[in-house]
């Protein structure tokens, strides 16, 4: 195999492709790949749902308590052999990946997670399809980048043209797969990054329509929006309220997770069994919401799974118009409704919280696109029972709540526009969806800084800043800045040599080792210049006396942004560069000046 690459790479050199097109071409690979792997990971948990859709009432009474027991069981177990470390891997994980470890993943990742979220998604876990192909996606995209002998940046780029085209294939929405590995994953939109993960989206989703074909996943007619559904300045008002409302209830959905998460790991109990506690509490919910709501039907209650029946119930007008003209014959009347529509968004978040929390496998994607879509049905049904506005259906409120509960679970206002856009099939809305998605963003972040991604992250010591400047330290490592050359003493030395070294190598640092070359500390130029103060006892003092072993120490492989964490946290002017091997070997210094040349350079460069 890795002589086939090689010979690969001669082709490409004699064809005068040079590195980004030789990208392209890995990545239109990627996207054919992810094509194929997007429908056998979609075709099982589609049969699931047609096959519990098919349940009668009599059997629900011990499906729906104990297919997520069972379900999250196997879940765990396969985590527990095939996850990382513990940790299950999601869209946090792969952020992790990309920040921390050079886009390496695991090719037993994309198994592990396809395996573990069938079993939690087809038993009525409550989570999305959308998480889990992003690893997998990740996954496949970054050994396809080892094979290929990329480097780390280019590794980066391939592992988000895995995450895009899963994403593009899942919901049949390129645009949002794209802007979702720039946005969240890789936080950059240099035409460098941008190309081939383009190339990688179209190519999978156009692989994927020809397989399954080409239907919008909550497609709506112009029928929806009817003769006055156009958007206007009258309705900004209403739309600015319920992107606040959203962005209220994003936060408190976040936090809720974060907390149901803190809980969990706390509980004495093995992590594979974990999610089955979690699904059990799940399932005794389910099982009271069908003895308590008669009216319920067949099949797992609407809280179950990744909710999308219920989100094209919420996205037809009639069902607002049902209720509103309803007589106490047997229909909803409008107090009832509105009230069903409250519990059972509560009751998805909270089954959300403990699919999730308790460490089963699945997505977030879909559980924000149901409680969006809650929401924002919700708030245009109050708004035409008090009269304020009649002259939108509330399902069009439903609709732009769903755009704004994803942008302000994920930060993600780009990502949330077009996915709502697309899996609608729909233009005629994007103007509000772009008005709520923004100002839930904006509320969100106030209320509760971190994302559904980023709050994991944060526990890991991961901190992601803004997209601009910071990408190109994240994407560089050590290795790629000119290291100064290490002076090295002995800890029994006198501070006399050390002048003596300063005046004959003009350095300002030494680094101290032991008789066996190891780092022990440093003896940074402000403790030199402090005792030259009282230079008469500069003889009498040794190395031990004025080295420090505070400092921390950096590798080739440790990531710039990382590094210059270290800088401000020391007042110091280089860093101390080893080998990485218990050793302790040095092989050399990273100053701050030669770390921002380097970055500058870069900055130019991109």
């Amino acid at each position: 195999m890795a002589k086939t690459v090689s010979q690969l790479h001669r082709m490409g050199n004699r064809l005068g492709l040079q590195r980004d097109w030789y990208l392209i071409l890995i990545a239109a690979l990627i996207g054919l790949v992810m094509g194929s792997v997007a429908v056998a990971f979609m075709l099982p948990l589609r049969w699931m749902e047609t096959w519990i859709g098919d349940v009668s009432q009599v059997g629900q009474l011990w499906i729906v308590p104990i297919a997520p027991v069972v379900g999250a069981i196997l879940a765990g177990v396969t985590l527990h052999f095939l996850g990382d470390k513990g940790r299950a891997p999601g869209v946090s994980w792969v952020m992790y990946a990309i920040h921390r470890m050079k886009s390496r993943m695991e090719l037993k990742l994309a198994l592990g997670k396809w395996l573990a979220s069938t079993f939690t998604i087809g038993s009525g876990g409550s989570a999305g399809a959308e998480g889990p192909i992003v690893t997998i996606g990740s996954v496949i995209g970054s050994n396809i980048a080892r094979l290929f002998k990329a480097n780390p940046q280019n590794t980066a780029t391939l592992l988000g043209c895995g995450a895009a085209s899963g994403i593009a294939s899942v919901f049949n929405a390129p645009f949002a797969g794209i802007f979702f590995a720039l946005e969240v994953l890789l936080r950059d939109f240099s035409l460098r990054t941008f190309t081939p993960i383009v190339i990688a989206a179209v190519i999978s989703s156009a692989w994927t329509r020809a397989i399954i074909g080409d239907e919008a996943l909550f497609g709506v007619g112009p029928e929806f929006f009817g003769p006055s559904g156009q958007f206007g300045l009258s309705q900004i008002p209403s739309y600015l309220v319920l992107g606040l409302t959203c962005g209220v209830a994003a936060a408190a959905f976040t936090r809720g997770l974060a907390y149901s998460e803190s809980v969990f790991l706390r509980v004495k109990a093995p992590t594979l069994l974990r999610p089955a506690i979690g699904a059990a509490i799940l399932g005794i919910l389910g099982l009271l919401y069908i003895l308590l709501i008669p009216a319920h039907g067949r099949g797992f209650p609407e809280f179950y799974g990744n909710g999308y029946p219920v989100i094209k119930e919420l996205l037809s007008p009639g069902l607002y118009h049902d209720a509103g003209t309803a007589t106490a014959a047997g229909q909803l009347k409008p107090v009832t409704l509105l009230w069903v529509i409250v519990l059972l968004a509560t009751l998805k978040a909270i089954g959300t919280w403990l699919t999730i929390g308790s460490g089963g496998s699945g997505g977030l994607f879909a559980p924000s696109l149901v409680l969006g879509a809650f929401t924002g049905g919700g708030f245009g049904y109050a708004l035409n029972a008090m009269g304020w506005s009649t002259a939108l259906s509330p399902a069009h409120f439903a609709l732009v709540g769903m755009a704004a509960m994803i942008a302000a679970t994920a930060h993600a206002p780009l990502t949330a526009m077009l996915l709502v856009y697309e899996i609608t099939q729909s233009y005629a809305i994007i103007l509000p969806l772009m008005l709520a998605a923004v100002i839930s963003t904006i509320v969100s972040r106030l209320i509760y800084p971190e994302s559904v991604y980023t709050v994991k992250l944060t526990q890991m010591g991961v901190r992601l800043g803004s997209l601009g400047d910071l990408t190109i330290l994240r994407r560089m490592s050590v290795h790629d800045v000119p290291l100064a050359r290490a002076v090295t003493v002995r800890d029994t030395d006198s501070a006399q040599r050390l002048l003596e070294l300063s005046e004959v190598h003009l350095v300002r640092d030494f680094v101290v080792v032991d008789e066996h070359e190891r780092y022990v500390g440093m003896v940074t130029g402000a403790d030199l210049a402090a005792v030259l103060v009282y230079r008469e006892a500069v003889p009498l003092l040794q190395v031990h006396e004025l080295q420090r072993t505070d400092l921390p120490t950096v590798t080739l492989d440790e990531p710039l942004d990382l590094v210059l964490d270290k800088f401000s946290r020391h007042d110091t002017h280089s860093l101390a560069v080893l080998d990485g091997s218990e050793r302790k070997k040095v092989k050399g210094l990273l100053t701050r000046s030669r770390l921002m040349e380097q970055y500058q350079r870069a900055l130019s460069a991109d």
